[in-house]
């Protein structure tokens, strides 16, 4: 139920939206008699869409997101058990009709998990993603990724997929489900996070809340930096997706910790220490060492 009504706010409350049915309010209110209400909502719509499309104002929201998370070292040891991907980087309902896959602007999910699965070549891609569509239904994502994969090079064996998570909160709770089942959540194994930069905080919280230790590999980075925030956009439509994408994600990290999806309203990095275990130093003694949990030693 939740998904359902998520969705369906979303759809009214997103930025584009707002502005839209403002302007068509006031356009309504004219033609009705009421002309001069009717001017004043038609021009706050316009005001705002040309500060939502041509200001850097989706830098500026979506920048403290992508910058929340940097990625880990992937030389500290031990080497990684494998990469979790998320889904939402295919247009599942073209690739299906099409029957090739289709990326979206999110693709660059699908490339990084195979160019670290040639650089790891003992390390697991475990992907998680279904059908998340309302009004049209499609094949579930998990089929397209593992197509794609393999033709980039990534043996089937060592894939792991998840095909029924339609949300972040579903990724998390239903891949640990799943690699649980299959042993590769033991202690010592370690896992990192595959996702959008901007996605980072509202996955980890998720994943966290699941009681799924992972380590962050954001990818898909919108913005160069703080030299975006004063760099305008040519383009309405343009920045007015980014504002939509960047709202989506602060609204649903206020979503997720009310619902108790995350325990925190914004995630932040936690030393590797509080985000593992910390493990007996040489020269402790037995009675020194924590006990045993699905965590990794520290470097």
């Amino acid at each position: 139920m939740f998904f359902y009504l998520a969705k369906a706010l979303w759809f009214l409350l997103q930025p584009s939206t707002l502005i839209a049915l403002l302007i068509g309010y006031g356009a309504i209110l004219i033609w009705t008699g009421w002309a001069r209400w009717g001017r004043r909502f038609v021009t706050a719509g316009a005001i705002l869409l040309l500060i939502a499309g041509l200001s850097p104002l989706g830098n500026a929201l979506i920048l403290p997101l992508e910058n929340r998370f940097p990625r880990a070292n992937l030389d500290d040891p031990p080497p990684p058990t494998g990469f979790i991907l998320l889904g939402g980087a295919e247009d599942r309902l073209v690739g299906t009709a099409r029957h090739a896959p289709t990326l979206n602007e999110a693709g660059e999910r699908l490339v990084e998990a195979a160019i670290l699965a040639g650089r790891f070549p003992e390390a697991k891609i475990a992907f998680s993603g279904g059908d998340g569509g309302i009004l049209y239904k499609s094949d579930s994502e998990a089929s397209g990724a593992a197509e794609l994969l393999t033709a980039l090079g990534v043996p089937r064996e060592r894939l792991i997929l998840e095909a029924n998570a339609r949300d972040t909160y579903e990724n998390a709770a239903f891949l640990k489900e799943e690699l649980n089942r299959q042993g590769d959540l033991a202690p010592g194994k370690r896992w990192l996070l595959i996702t959008s930069a901007y996605h980072m905080p509202r996955a980890m919280g998720a994943f966290r809340k699941a009681g799924f230790d992972v380590e962050p590999w954001p990818v898909d980075y919108r913005t160069r930096g703080a030299a975006d925030l004063t760099r305008p956009f040519d383009k309405v439509s343009e920045g007015l997706r980014r504002v939509d994408v960047a709202a989506r994600e602060w609204v649903g990290l206020l979503a997720y910790w009310l619902r108790g999806r995350s325990d925190a309203l914004f995630p932040a990095p936690l030393p590797r220490s509080v985000a593992g275990c910390d493990l007996a130093q040489p020269g402790a003694s037995p009675s020194d060492s924590p006990p045993a949990s699905p965590c990794r030693p520290n470097p």
